[in-house]
């Protein structure tokens, strides 16, 4: 009996009791929550079901605990339900109905976890978005780790996933970005402002490679032809990178796309004629205070050009006439102004601000010995996507950045992530998956196969709460996707890891010696093969790879 499978007999069951005592059984919610009590000797579930009800119902908490304790009780599968407390329900399981969640895992296979919970939902998750002015730093290879984890989760809950680079070239930076390329290639100081490190000299080169009489154009159509080439070699570094960090997108989308088909122009004029764009002093303001914003907003400066939010309302617009129903940004730490602005532009265009949720996500350092490292070898000012790939690895680099809330600054050490020991985070998880797989090879080799298992023999400690671990697993992920939350999923591996070590060290899964194959062994066998399915799965949700041997 899976969690849910509980649940749902724990609703039908209070409505029984509700209506059998001349109580309204509409009160009882459409999903009930149960969960894993923190002492083992309490039982495998517990839940608050009667405490919740009992003052709309018109009875005593613990009067309904026990009415509901008793229905339980006759319910096939449920072995024991007592009261704890003011109204708390302590519910075990029989044996056989634990099993079936391991049988529920070998049945499903991959599949495993996955549910409808966001069925219906067409979504733009658009994350990343690094300027094409240099390699992606820190801040956005956070955002290339969760983002790209939170989009395998969304699919996972049954949503429909769009992931989506926003490529800013279009602006100042763009422009600043070319007259640094120039200076390079003429041998200057960086302009004010400008961009700096090897990777300027590289791109600058190159250009100058491609286009031999570059430098004697005049400077309006040089500084064009290093601003086109020169974003296009960056863009495709970056691109590069994401791929080998294991980060793809289905759409890049070009902001000047926006201005030269006349998308922002337009959204402008609509704005207009809504009333929520006023005149002032020249300038076009976007009536954003009005819709929970701070602040209202120029969109239209004064000397007649756009603004930046000008290209945001344009590219939300944008987003809505692709189908989207609901438009997540993943932004940086300096960007939470946006939250109030971009809610504030679905609202003025007509949707509800709940279309729009933006993630903050805070910074990210590197330390070694203590110490934080500020440089990039390549970059020259900031540590770069590249450096931490070439430092740890891409399965350490993507779980380091994805355990941890996008709300709390992370330091990553690097003496710790690069440890081949259990001290490793990461090591620890795909270090019991490839376990389990030695596990396997040997139960081939041993001619033992798990084949129609006798899985209510599992009932050691261990065993039952290795087989909860791996029941929570659904909805593990069922949160981790609706709080918008991956590091759940890297937290529930960790702990289900520790449940198999545990269990390994406990009960023995293979005979030895001259002893016999008996079906306890082979019932263990059937529980480390979904300890191991489970494992796969979690780790392909965050990206990172699960070895068969290490």
């Amino acid at each position: 009996m899976t969690p849910a499978d509980l649940a749902e007999l724990l609703r039908a069951t209070t409505a029984d009791v509700l209506t059998s005592h001349g109580a309204d059984a509409s009160l009882v919610p459409a999903e009930v929550k149960v969960e894993r009590p923190r002492n083992p000797e309490h039982g495998d579930y517990a839940t608050n079901i009667a405490m919740q009800l009992a003052k709309r119902a018109g009875v005593a908490p613990r009067d309904l605990a026990g009415w509901l304790a008793e229905a339980l009780a006759a319910q096939d599968g449920i072995d024991e339900a007592t009261i704890a407390g003011p109204g708390f329900l302590n519910i075990r399981l029989a044996a056989d109905a634990q099993g079936k969640i391991v049988a529920a895992v070998l049945e499903a296979g991959f599949a495993y976890g996955t549910s409808q919970v966001l069925a219906g939902h067409n979504i733009n998750l658009e994350f990343v978005s690094a300027n094409p002015t240099g390699p992606i730093h820190l801040g956005g290879t956070r955002w290339a780790a969760v983002g790209d984890a939170l989009g395998r989760i969304l699919v996972a809950t049954g949503a429909q996933v769009t992931r989506e680079y926003y490529f800013n070239d279009h602006g100042a930076q763009i422009d600043r970005f070319a007259e640094s390329l120039v200076a390079a290639a003429l041998g200057q100081p960086t302009p004010e402002n400008g961009y700096a490190g090897a990777y300027i000299n590289d791109i600058a080169k190159t250009v100058v490679d491609a286009n031999p009489q570059i430098l004697d154009l005049d400077p309006q159509k040089r500084h064009e032809l290093f601003r086109s080439a020169g974003v296009e070699l960056m863009f495709a570094h970056i691109k590069r990178t994401l791929a080998e960090f294991g980060t793809e997108f289905d759409v890049y989308f070009n902001e000047s796309a926006l201005f030269a088909s006349g998308q922002v122009e337009t959204a402008v004029e609509d704005l207009k004629g809504t009333g929520n764009l006023y005149e002032n002093e020249g300038a076009w303001w976007l009536r954003s205070s009005e819709f929970g914003d701070d602040k209202d907003r120029v969109v239209i400066k004064s000397d007649g050009k756009p603004a930046y939010i000008a290209g945001d309302i344009a590219y939300y617009r944008n987003k809505r006439s692709r189908g989207f129903d609901l438009c997540i940004y993943m932004l940086g730490a300096d960007h939470h102004g946006y939250i109030g602005r971009l809610k504030a532009v679905a609202a003025a265009s007509g949707d509800s601000p709940d279309m729009v949720e933006v993630l903050i996500g805070q910074m990210v350092n590197l330390v070694r010995n203590g110490v934080a490292l500020r440089m990039s070898k390549r970059a020259g000012t900031v540590v770069t996507l590249d450096d931490l790939i070439e430092l740890i690895g891409v399965d350490a680099a993507r779980y380091a950045l994805v355990r941890s809330s996008v709300n709390s600054a992370i330091d990553i050490d690097l003496e710790l992530w690069e440890k081949q020991s259990n001290d490793n985070p990461v090591y620890y998880v795909q270090y019991a998956h490839a376990r389990l797989c030695s596990l396997a090879r040997n139960a081939a080799d041993l001619g033992i196969n798990a084949s129609e298992p006798n899985l209510a023999l599992l009932t050691t400690e261990q065993e039952n709460a290795l087989i909860g671990t791996i029941g929570e697993f659904p909805a593990v992920i069922a949160s981790a996707a609706t709080l918008r939350e991956p590091h759940r999923v890297a937290r529930y591996l960790e702990e289900l890891a520790g449940a198999y070590h545990r269990f390994y060290a406990a009960c023995r899964v293979l005979p030895m010696g001259d002893e016999s194959v008996s079906d306890l062994h082979i019932a263990r066998l059937a529980l480390s093969s979904a300890t191991r399915q489970v494992l796969a799965n979690g780790l392909a949700l965050l990206g990172v790879a699960a070895p068969e041997q290490m």
